[in-house]
């Protein structure tokens, strides 16, 4: 089977919907939206549907963030798509019982696949964002069937090359805020995940990512509020997690993985 990967959700929305026009996205959200828990191993993964439409699986970024920042953006697409958000393992409301050497880039594809039959989705979307897009990325190769369309924002890199080729570009881009960013990074406060340290890296790593200083903002809001909600603990879990799903996905060699060779 080939997945057709489609870059930018006015492709899906143009190419995979029947005269259905992009201004029905603006109108906000489809119905009420309904959470519920997946089994997994370890415990349980924190899912939220809202929509009509072509089912769609979302994977959001980090690896350490949840959810909660895509919101209520994305909940515009909830007239045209049956969107299926859920906290990654370890992540969010999913971050119980979790230890963070249990989690890599194989247990986080294969919750996907976890999702998708706990919903009873054929071959739904799968729209990554950032790190989601290397989860989304892996799990179409390794279950190609079960992918009708990719839809990729704001990549993570998909190779060893692209990650130095952007290390590059966004040490370019901070500049002598870099090594303001090295100090935060290594003091204790952030370490124990203390809130304010947090967002004050967070600033300088998003300074360059959003071309309007109100947009910029407003996420730099919500991502303060999200961790001032989490409490260090679970904040400096994630943060360990992150770095091992980082590491794994780095590790993963063509050969581990499955021959998907279309075989029509």
């Amino acid at each position: 089977m080939k997945v057709p990967l489609l870059v930018g959700l006015a492709l899906l929305l143009g190419a995979g919907f029947p005269s259905q026009t992009l201004r029905a996205q603006a109108t906000g959200s489809s119905g009420k939206a309904q959470e519920t828990r997946v089994p997994v191993a370890e415990g349980s993964l924190y899912a939220r549907t809202i929509g009509r439409g072509r089912p769609t699986i979302v994977l959001h970024g980090g690896p350490d963030f949840d959810h909660a920042y895509l919101l209520p953006d994305l909940d515009r697409l909830a007239d045209v798509l049956r969107l299926t958000y859920y906290d990654q393992r370890g992540r969010g409301r999913s971050a119980d019982n979790v230890q963070p050497q249990r989690v890599s880039l194989t247990s986080d594809v294969e919750d996907i696949e976890t999702v998708r039959r706990h919903f009873g989705l054929d071959a739904p979307v799968i729209l990554g964002h950032s790190w989601g897009t290397v989860l989304a990325l892996e799990y179409a190769i390794r279950h190609p069937a079960h992918a009708s369309h990719l839809v990729l924002m704001n990549p993570a890199p998909a190779s060893a090359q692209d990650f130095v080729l952007m290390r590059k570009a966004y040490v370019q881009e901070i500049g002598a805020q870099m090594d303001r960013q090295r100090e935060i990074i290594a003091s204790d406060a952030y370490k124990q995940a203390d809130p304010e340290t947090v967002a004050a890296r967070y600033r300088i790593h998003f300074a360059h990512a959003l071309k309007r200083h109100d947009d910029y903002e407003r996420l730099m809001t919500i991502m303060r509020r999200d961790h001032q909600g989490k409490g260090g603990r679970r904040s400096a879990h994630a943060a360990d997690l992150a770095r091992r799903c980082v590491r794994s996905a780095s590790q993963v060699e063509h050969r581990d993985r499955p021959d998907t060779r279309d075989r029509r």
